[in-house]
């Protein structure tokens, strides 16, 4: 009897492996090769799933923001929580504390480069930019007691809120950025007290 493969099961577990190949080696020094030595497997048996590097990236890419979503929408149901917590939480869920959020991080800068010279890899891109600046509008709209947006498209009705909500989502990128370049400065402490002092200043 042939043995059935779970082919997206062994898609994720390339998608991990290429993470911590991000986290240990960087950016420069991930490759087919690298990924597929992480993983356990030959270069040609990766490229079975994978036949460029970029699809490797779009597929973690896009595995990235599956997982992230999960993580918000949670915090967004989260009714228990007072709002400014809630929105903390949110900002943090965006940013690389840890392990798992600082390799989806390094994913997401790797990739926003290389879709540079791919159109193709365009809409994985803005999925991400979009749902960034929609949670950005969620925290901006709990904080002041306003409607939240429903669609990713939604523009917060009240000109200050959408501009705080833009602001923020800057912040977010930058903050992100600067912890991958410089993670003995801009530590998860760091990142905690920026985001709490952003918040903060709204009220």
């Amino acid at each position: 009897m042939p043995r059935i493969v779970d082919h997206d099961a062994r898609r994720r577990e390339l998608a991990a492996a290429l993470w911590r190949v991000l986290r240990t080696h960087g950016v420069d020094d991930t490759s087919v090769r690298t990924v597929a030595a992480e993983a356990g497997w030959s270069a040609g048996a990766l490229r079975h799933y994978f036949s460029t590097q970029d699809e490797l990236f779009g597929f973690a890419l896009q595995l990235m923001i599956e997982q992230t979503s999960a993580r918000v929408r949670a915090h967004v149901a989260d009714d228990r929580t007072d709002p400014f917590a809630r929105g903390v939480r949110l900002v943090e869920e965006l940013l690389p504390l840890d392990e798992t959020r600082r390799g989806e991080c390094l994913v997401w800068v790797a990739f926003a480069d290389r879709s540079r010279l791919d159109p193709d890899l365009g809409h994985v891109r803005q999925a991400g930019w979009d749902g960034t600046r929609h949670v950005a509008r969620i925290v901006a709209a709990d904080l002041a007691g306003a409607p939240r947006p429903h669609g990713l498209a939604d523009v917060l009705d009240d000109p200050v809120l959408e501009s705080r909500a833009r602001r923020l989502h800057v912040l977010i990128d930058g903050w992100a950025v600067q912890a991958i370049s410089y993670p003995g400065i801009v530590t998860p402490e760091v990142l905690h007290d920026e985001v709490v002092a952003e918040l903060a200043s709204w009220t």
